[in-house]
């Protein structure tokens, strides 16, 4: 029976190991450890986010807390690597992007366990985002690596990744969401909170580069104010924990008055009140795919995507000029009601896929030369 060890740090990556544990849980044929690394940590949300997803609470909490960067990255790695002496998993899967996932791959790698990477391949080609530094170099210790979208394989083999190592399975974010949106409309959210469905912009920011300076935040929350003022659409703000202290910070809140701001959501909420939306503003990667499902219109409040499939297939578009366009490209967007098309094998059995990959592939006690030793050149 193999063993598995599943890693999350932030919210997002409990949407996407949460379908994974089952589907191996289905097999019976696995003995699995979740480690929670504390990265990002609310006690009273993480307790409903187990709750809405229906995972076990970690066997393992690490309780890193937040930092920087490096200080961040180095207290995964310290307080992993014991964990992992300790289980000797056969894999350890990381998922997503942030600073638990690629520390575990690298301490994983080092003690030549084999590294399975859940949402690889992606990449927004923006050097200035922590994720795309965590994203490549998760990548280049993977010995499995599961894909989301096409575009995603072409990048690894213009990396000099072997194709035998790259399995193109779907999107475990989408099984999340269609296994609970019929949970998540029931609770009318939105209704309950006075609004009226396709009537209302709901808007999430967090990234670095929209909300720790003020040259930038400032403008965009005024801008915000706008797109309620001119369009007569109310817009929904839940504050995200980092974008709240900026807000503090910079003495920006009387730009929240026009705005219906909201502490932050558990999951099924959120996901009620996104699918029952007009429009979504966000800066995150996970909601360009979430809407892409769902139909909503998304603006993503930046200059690339890792997503690319979200805008080619989906109801996503690209804005990062001046925020005194946001209400213009509001107000075309609504206008246009994109018709957005399912991306290939966004049906919900995208972890059924990775649960029967592992599960047939042995495991090679060659392993322990890394994945360095099957990768070309390029």
């Amino acid at each position: 029976m193999q063993k598995l060890l599943h890693i999350v740090g932030a919210r997002p990556n409990f949407m996407k190991i949460a379908p994974v544990m089952k589907a191996f849980d289905r097999t019976g044929e696995v003995q699995q450890t979740l480690v929670h690394t504390g990265q990002h940590y609310d006690d009273e949300l993480s307790k409903y986010f187990f709750e809405d997803l229906g995972l076990p609470r970690p066997d393992v909490d690490l309780g890193v807390g937040s930092a920087s960067h490096a200080v961040q990255t180095a207290r995964v790695m310290i307080a992993v690597e014991p964990v992992l002496l300790r289980v000797q998993p056969d894999w350890v899967f990381t998922v997503g992007d942030v600073n638990s996932t690629v520390a575990a791959a690298l301490v994983a790698a080092k003690l030549g366990i084999r590294v399975a990477h859940v949402e690889a391949g992606l990449r927004s080609g923006d050097w200035t985002m922590p994720e795309e530094i965590n994203r490549v170099v998760t990548d280049r210790l993977s010995d499995a690596l599961f894909t989301t979208e096409p575009s995603a394989a072409d990048n690894l083999l213009a990396e000099g990744v072997s194709a035998d190592r790259i399995h193109f399975v779907g999107n475990v974010m989408i099984d999340t969401l269609l296994a609970h949106q019929e949970r998540a409309t029931a609770l009318n959210v939105a209704a309950g909170m006075g609004f009226e469905n396709g009537d209302y912009v709901l808007v999430t920011l967090h990234r670095p580069s929209n909300v720790d300076s003020r040259d930038r935040l400032a403008p965009l929350l005024e801008a915000l104010g706008q797109v309620s003022l001119l369009t007569g659409h109310p817009v929904v703000l839940p504050l995200h924990p980092r974008t709240a202290a900026r807000i503090r910070e910079l003495r920006l809140e009387h730009l929240l008055s026009p705005l219906h701001v909201l502490p932050p959501l558990r999951y099924l909420e959120f996901l009620g009140l996104m699918a029952s939306a007009g429009l979504v503003l966000t800066d995150s990667g996970g909601i360009q795919e979430e809407t892409t499902v769902l139909g909503v219109p998304c603006i993503t409040l930046r200059s690339n995507t890792e997503r690319p499939v979200t805008i080619t297939h989906g109801t996503n578009r690209l804005y990062y000029g001046d925020p005194d366009g946001i209400p213009d490209e509001v107000r075309s967007a609504l206008l246009e009601r994109r018709e957005a098309t399912i991306p290939p094998l966004w049906d919900g059995r995208a972890a059924d896929r990775i649960a029967q990959i592992t599960l047939e592939s042995e495991v090679d006690p060659a392993a322990a030369a890394g994945p360095a030793g099957r990768v070309s050149a390029g």
